[in-house]
């Protein structure tokens, strides 16, 4: 598989993943690396990923506790505090070898640390492979307020090795096979078409269709990578999908969902508003819901919660002037930003849900 350039950044995929690196490390001459890991990923992957380095460097280990719940300020604090413990300069690499929590934690921390330090993204899970790992989106939660605090700054490289699946437990993979349906719902009908069949694929097509959805996220962000515009396609499903998410991240008598878990959800409720606004038509409304539940089981919202969840749509960072903005469907394979959502819709989006 060819790499893939982006504005600053190249992803590189599998074996090519290591040499591209080795390459990387012996020319840029840094001077200190070190390895973001949190404790999954450090007995799971680190070992791995350390017998693929040809020279001896010397490699400090920062770890961090895995979930959403530690993806924070306070643990920006602790590792911005080791950094300087350990002399780290602005010729200090970081590489954040993990899932979405640590790329988009590791990512803010380079990127803020004396004003920048180079970084590199290693994804361990499917969900990072495919979406957070890629585009230079970094950044840390703000309370149960999902990426409220992050810069825009691309890594110096990607490394998808695909090997790394193979440590991850079924949830994790499911949670990731979410932003890959979105790619398809959003902008490529055919790939949709491809992934709405998961028993038939196999380990081969699986690879084949990471790729592919890297290149489709790569595609909008080279054309927007400030989220001006068509980048904020990639929020489909994340409007309300964020919103539950963060209602069930802190909430004591709820289950925590997997940032995939709650944009399922999200993309069926946003596939119900769509076709109720747009071209989205009855056929593809069912088609939607029930690929999605083929892979994530229904989740029983209490509609006492409704207004809760919807509080929390006021947070949402496509939000602009009082308005809250949605991105839409017209159509599978086509989306609208900047649309506009009564409640009254929303209500009836979550009692569709409710119904199924």
């Amino acid at each position: 598989m060819k790499p893939i350039v982006s504005k600053d950044s190249i992803v590189y995929f599998n074996d090519e993943c290591y040499t591209a690196l080795n390459a990387y490390l012996e020319k840029a001459n840094h001077s200190k690396i070190f390895i973001l890991v949190d404790s999954n990923t450090y007995q799971n992957c680190y070992a791995h990923f350390m017998s693929k380095i040809e020279k001896e460097y010397e490699v400090e280990v920062l770890e961090i506790e895995p979930g959403e719940i530690n993806k924070n300020i306070d643990t920006c604090t602790s590792i911005w505090n080791v950094l300087a413990e350990y002399g780290a300069d602005r010729k200090s690499l970081l590489i954040n070898l993990g899932g979405g929590v640590v790329t988009d934690l590791g990512g803010f921390i380079a990127c803020t640390y004396k004003r920048g330090i180079s970084y590199i993204n290693v994804p361990t899970s499917l969900l990072a492979m495919v979406d957070a790992s890629v585009g230079g989106k970094t950044g840390v939660d703000l309370g149960n307020l999902k990426n409220m605090v992050g810069v825009i700054s691309e890594s110096e490289m990607v490394l998808v090795d695909t090997e790394f699946l193979g440590t991850l437990p079924v949830n994790q993979m499911c949670s990731g096979f979410a932003e890959m349906l979105k790619h398809g719902l959003i902008q490529d009908r055919a790939y949709w078409d491809k992934m709405s069949d998961l028993s038939k694929l196999t380990t081969d097509d699986l690879d084949q269709l990471i790729y592919d959805s890297v290149i489709i996220k790569n595609k909008i962000v080279f054309e927007d990578p400030t989220e001006q515009n068509i980048r904020k396609y990639l929020n489909f499903g994340h409007t309300l999908g964020h919103a539950i998410e963060s209602f069930y991240l802190t909430h004591p008598e709820k289950p925590e969902l997997l940032h995939g878990e709650a944009i399922a959800i999200g993309m069926i409720l946003e596939g119900f508003i769509s076709a109720a606004l747009l071209s989205v038509t009855e056929l593809e409304l069912i088609q939607i819901t029930q690929v999605i539940l083929a892979t994530f089981p229904k989740v029983d919202i209490d509609p006492k919660d409704y207004p809760a969840i919807m509080e929390l749509l006021v947070h949402d960072k496509k939000n602009e002037k009082g308005n809250i903005y949605f991105v839409l469907l017209n159509t599978i394979g086509d989306a609208k930003y900047n649309c506009i959502v009564s409640d009254d819709l929303i209500i009836d989006a979550f009692e569709y849900y409710a119904s199924l």
